[in-house]
């Protein structure tokens, strides 16, 4: 291909290098121009035909309006120049919808105002889209539940501040990463009903150019669309939107925890987990033995990125009177991409943790590499009863100072101070210092986890 037939995209989502890293085609297509375009049409047939159930248009007049508001007939060229210039794509839009429709032409768009016709194009592309999210975490819940339940028991170091502290299981840390999936899941059903509603409230909100049939246009509008009915006109009221991307973020950073978490579990020192083999999948272009993490990078960058938006929403909201002079614009920015860029994440997550590789045998290695010192607290613990705490703490303190001064293993240091020995053999020593007995309830909570996990969306 030559280089004057390349599309001439300038950002990653829409890159014909990084489109597919940083997002799908099913979430682009979803908010595409042509997409975005038909669902102004959608709003502008569905009017006509709410009005004239209403008895507010003739009927025939929105036959026609459904029949021949096509957009294979738009001139999107002319729709682009036209809109430089307006600021806006409706007025553009109905002037070649009026066109197309001839005498009929002269009831499209009665009674809206540009921004009703743009917010319910937009309510509509969003409960599409968090269908899509909502059917990718299911999914990756899926995932999450398998791989919990298969490594309930895998012990490994459990770790805070970045060093080990005590152990945990495998299954534990994924049953943790599946409970946030399960409060999105229900996070983003609660969302629903608050954000696919319709906007059709004309001017300045109050339906005024429709007399007494504002409430029932309204409401066969969002009969024509499958959406819901609002409160109050959200015109300069865009929690919805808001809450949406929001909760774009809340999703996105979870999955950079996941991200962060498995990258460095999956450095050279830690080498407990790895992302599945692709031949050439994170390779240096320098580095031969280089097999970099690249789902989990691609995850946290969307993550900040999210963020970012969903800070522009926050921003957004704060709007003048009746009508904004400006933040709504923003809005046309932040939506899309937030949801483009979660469904990337989204599918990165299901590749990395579908296929994870997780080495049991190094969970155990550096879950010994302490020699004992993880399971400090177990032994202060057996032998509390027979010393009291405070002292229990003392005796294990001086036998950890022992193994980081002096080396061997905290098993042998106990086994010489008679403080210990007058109360356990050797063999009550080794099970108390063996990390694999200190689990704590980590198993019983990846089988809570679990259930109610099997409880959420059912």
């Amino acid at each position: 291909m030559s280089s004057k037939h390349i599309p001439m995209a300038s950002t990653v989502v829409d890159s014909i290098l990084f489109r597919d890293a940083f997002g799908t085609a099913e979430m682009r297509n979803l908010f595409s121009d042509h997409a975005l375009i038909q669902r102004y049409i959608d709003t502008e047939v569905a009017l006509a035909k709410a009005e004239a159930r209403a008895g507010v248009i003739p009927a025939e007049a929105a036959e026609i309006i459904a029949r021949e508001s096509t957009i294979e007939r738009i001139d999107f060229d002319h729709m682009r120049e036209e809109t430089d210039i307006v600021g806006y794509p409706i007025l553009p839009l109905v002037h070649q919808l009026v066109a197309m429709c001839g005498d009929a032409g002269r009831y499209v768009h009665w009674g809206a105002t540009t921004q009703d016709i743009m917010d319910t194009a937009v309510a509509l592309q969003v409960r599409d889209a968090l269908d899509v999210v909502d059917h990718d975490i299911r999914a990756l819940r899926a995932i999450l539940a398998d791989l919990a339940l298969k490594h309930r028991d895998t012990p490994m170091a459990g770790r805070t501040h970045l060093q080990q502290a005590l152990p945990v299981t495998f299954g534990y840390k994924v049953a943790i990463w599946l409970a946030m999936f399960d409060r999105h899941q229900q996070r983003l059903a609660e969302l629903r009903p608050r954000v696919a509603v319709v906007q059709f409230a004309g001017a300045a909100g109050t339906l005024a150019s429709l007399g007494d049939k504002g409430f029932a246009v309204q409401q066969a509008l969002a009969e024509e669309l499958g959406l819901g009915v609002p409160a109050t006109t959200w015109h300069v009221a865009r929690d919805g939107f808001a809450e949406a991307v929001n909760l774009l973020a809340l999703i996105t950073g979870s999955l950079g925890k996941i991200a962060l978490d498995i990258m460095i579990m999956a450095s050279t020192e830690f080498a407990e987990v790895y992302e599945p083999f692709v031949k050439g999948r994170g390779a240096s272009s320098t580095m031969p033995q280089k097999r970099n993490p690249i789902s989990s990078e691609l995850m946290l960058a969307a993550s900040k990125a999210v963020r970012q938006h969903a800070g522009l929403m926050v921003d957004a909201m704060v709007q003048d009177f009746e009508r904004a002079t400006g933040p709504w614009h923003a809005e046309w920015i932040a939506i899309p991409e937030s949801f483009i860029l979660t469904a990337g994440a989204l599918h990165q997550a299901k590749f990395a943790l579908g296929g994870l590789i997780v080495d049991a045998a190094r969970m155990t290695h550096n879950l010994g590499i302490t020699k004992g010192l993880i399971v400090a607290e177990a032994v202060m613990m057996g032998l509390a009863p027979h010393t009291g705490r405070q002292q229990a703490h003392d005796i294990v303190y001086d036998a950890c100072r022992t193994v980081n001064t002096q080396g061997g293993t905290l098993a042998e240091a106990l086994a010489a101070l008679p403080a210990v020995t007058a109360h356990f053999d050797r063999a009550t020593i080794d099970r108390l210092t063996d990390p694999a007995n200190y689990l704590g309830l980590a198993p019983q909570m990846v089988d809570r986890a679990l259930e109610l996990s099997r409880a959420v969306g059912a």
